[in-house]
């Protein structure tokens, strides 16, 4: 009985604590709101509609501010591109997208479906100023091109890396859907490393991308582009775009080689289906990298400098991240045991 009057008495104890606690916070509310009422000249429920409609101007001009940021750099590109009849009739047809301005003397990111197989191209920029463009080089893996315009002292756009995105971040989409040039639409982030149609880790938002908004730029709260916009779910809000990590290292390449040099490790590989999640090597190409530094077939590998990897696009991602030359840390799994090798990589060959 002393047991339970003791309990009992704790508990009306801390009970009291907190009501008194709970009317503390409530007074406390109701003379900071009144004061603020005083100070503003309002009463308190106008205030409180003031605070409400204070935050939505606050978003409306932090949005504003981003879509002012990376509008001039948004270009609406137009290609021509020869096609053949049922009749062996060679036709013309013209095709509409979008791009991001890469650098200041005329370097255009587009997708390679824009434009890489285009007879001619002509860019019109944010002031209505027209330009035809040239085909500096495209790569069909990635689907990503360059284009270049005779012009100086363009807005280039700035770039940030995937890794400091999140999944529902904030996301505006600039391009030219249907043609209508400069159009902006939001979203979040719905997911990443999404591998649809192409061996990229792309980006997943639910901001309307729509035929003739690809190759333009997702851009987060800061006015960065985190990707390039290439392609939508049909029937869907579902988009995706490139992240911005891979685009410019491909883009880097074609401005210097005229085409994209692809990194490559030598193995074929495929999903884990173990109990350790990673990718799963079938096979080593013979004379190249992974069997230089001793990785075999069955082996599974779980991270690449130090970034796990849980599929073959997340690796190939990673792998995108660098350029022939570059060496790379290599976290494999065999046998019960964790090994870490270093290898150089190499140019993926032409197959």
């Amino acid at each position: 009985m002393d047991e339970d009057n003791g309990f009992k008495s704790f508990f009306i104890r801390g009970l009291i604590i907190i009501v008194i606690a709970i009317v503390f916070l409530f007074i406390g509310g109701a003379l900071t709101l009144g004061i603020l009422s005083v100070i503003n000249k309002v009463s308190p429920p106008d205030l409180l509609k003031g605070s409400s409609k204070l935050l939505l101007e606050e978003f409306d001009k932090a949005i504003n501010e981003v879509v002012e940021g990376i509008t001039p750099s948004v270009v609406n590109v137009q290609a021509t591109i020869k096609v053949q009849d049922i009749f062996g009739q060679t036709q013309e047809q013209e095709g509409i997208g979008s791009g991001v301005i890469y650098t200041e003397d005329g370097y255009i990111i587009t997708n390679n479906h824009v434009a890489g197989s285009a007879e001619e191209l002509l860019v019109t920029l944010y002031d209505g100023s027209e330009y035809p463009a040239e085909l500096v080089g495209a790569d069909e893996k990635t689907d990503v091109a360059v284009i270049k315009i005779e012009a100086d002292n363009l807005e280039a756009a700035s770039f940030a890396s995937m890794d400091d995105i999140k999944v529902g971040d904030i996301v505006i989409a600039v391009g030219s859907p249907y043609g209508l040039d400069q159009t902006v639409t939001m979203g979040v982030i719905s997911a990443k490393g999404r591998d649809i149609t192409i061996p990229v880790n792309l980006i997943q938002t639910d901001a309307a991308i729509n035929p003739g908004n690809s190759g333009g730029p997702l851009v987060n709260s800061n006015g960065e582009v985190i990707g390039i916009n290439t392609l939508a779910a049909p029937g869907t809000s579902i988009g995706f775009a490139i992240p911005s990590d891979t685009v410019v290292n491909i883009a880097k390449q074609i401005i210097e080689y005229g085409r994209a040099i692809i990194p490559y490790m030598g193995v074929e590989m495929a999903e884990s289906t173990t109990d350790v999640i990673g990718v799963y090597i079938n096979s080593v190409i013979q004379g190249y990298p992974a069997e230089k530094t001793g990785i075999k077939a069955g082996d599974i590998i779980v991270e690449m400098d130090n970034i796990k990897v849980s599929n073959p696009y997340e690796l190939f991602a990673q792998i995108l991240r660098h350029s022939v030359g570059d060496k790379v840390t290599v976290k494999i799994y065999r046998n019960g045991e964790y090994l870490t090798v270093t290898l150089k990589l190499v140019e993926a060959p032409a197959t």
